[in-house]
């Protein structure tokens, strides 16, 4: 997050925007503030681009610093292909931020791997960038054999990663004892876990409880989820509410996802008004 005492005039009304989730209305004077050359006005417009799901913007603006030898700014470009539908072009964007040494990038190429169902190719990526030290890889990677239903080998994973020093991996180890209903590790590892600073410590807590039937707790931590701005809180919610019979509640969290682009939020949110989400 950038200081905003270093931060030029738009670049800061920019950034006030971006904090309140008004990602759309922030693009114009990022766009000003880059014209002008404001310090870190770049990264803050490529912020509220991906924020409002505004892809073909973002590809536009991207592309040719990319092409210019601004691989920092791959990573970026490949989420919005990949947002955009041309998936091709995202995975040679996303391999080129990998080999520039952008490891975080590894997750969204694995992600867009196993989507395409190249599983065995998305585990070796994400072992790959998780032996480099990055710091979401062992979580997703824990969470790509759950979603296969595998275990054993969740849980080798899950062990051979779990490190204090790398708080989400504590997350994808209490993800395993949860799944053996080892139910008190798992809780004890999920508060713990949210102790570390863990990204994604109260969405998988609050799914934990809401498995064991604790509706309570499980929105207390989606709540806290949202106050800690944790990835997918809007669709978290909005989910939630859906399935504890909230419609009306659940509506402007789906709408919000659906400001930011979010293709869960999207559908849900079609289905809610009676719609068929695949009629274009």
């Amino acid at each position: 997050m950038p200081d905003p005492s270093d931060l030029g005039p738009h670049s800061r009304e920019g950034l006030r925007l971006l904090e309140r989730y008004d990602a759309y209305e922030a693009i114009v004077p990022l766009r000003r503030a880059v014209a002008s050359g404001e310090p870190g006005a770049a990264d803050l417009l490529v912020r509220a681009y991906l924020d409002s799901g505004s892809w073909s913007a973002a590809i536009e603006w991207l592309t040719p610093l990319v092409e210019q030898g601004r691989t920092e700014f791959a990573g970026r470009l490949g989420i919005a292909l990949a947002e955009w539908g041309d998936t091709g072009r995202a995975e040679d964007v996303l391999r080129l931020a990998v080999r520039s040494g952008e490891r975080a990038a590894a997750n969204d190429l694995a992600l867009l791997l196993r989507e395409d169902g190249r599983f065995a190719e998305a585990v070796q990526v994400l072992i790959a960038a998780a032996d480099g030290g990055d710091a979401q890889a062992p979580d997703n990677l824990v969470s790509l054999h759950l979603e296969a239903e595998d275990l054993a080998s969740a849980a080798e994973c899950a062990e051979r990663y779990a490190d204090e020093r790398r708080p989400d991996t504590v997350v994808a180890l209490a993800d395993v004892r949860a799944a053996q209903h080892r139910d008190r590790d798992a809780e004890q590892l999920y508060r713990r876990a949210d102790d570390l600073g863990a990204v994604r410590a109260h969405t998988a807590f609050g799914g934990f409880l809401h498995a064991r039937g604790d509706i309570a707790g499980a929105e207390r931590e989606y709540r806290e989820a949202e106050r800690h701005n944790e990835p997918g809180w809007a669709w978290t919610i909005g989910r939630f509410l859906l399935d504890t019979g909230r419609p009306d509640d659940a509506r402007w969290y789906l709408q919000m996802g659906v400001r930011w682009g979010d293709r869960a939020c999207v559908e849900a949110l079609a289905i809610l008004d009676g719609e068929d989400p695949t009629d274009d």
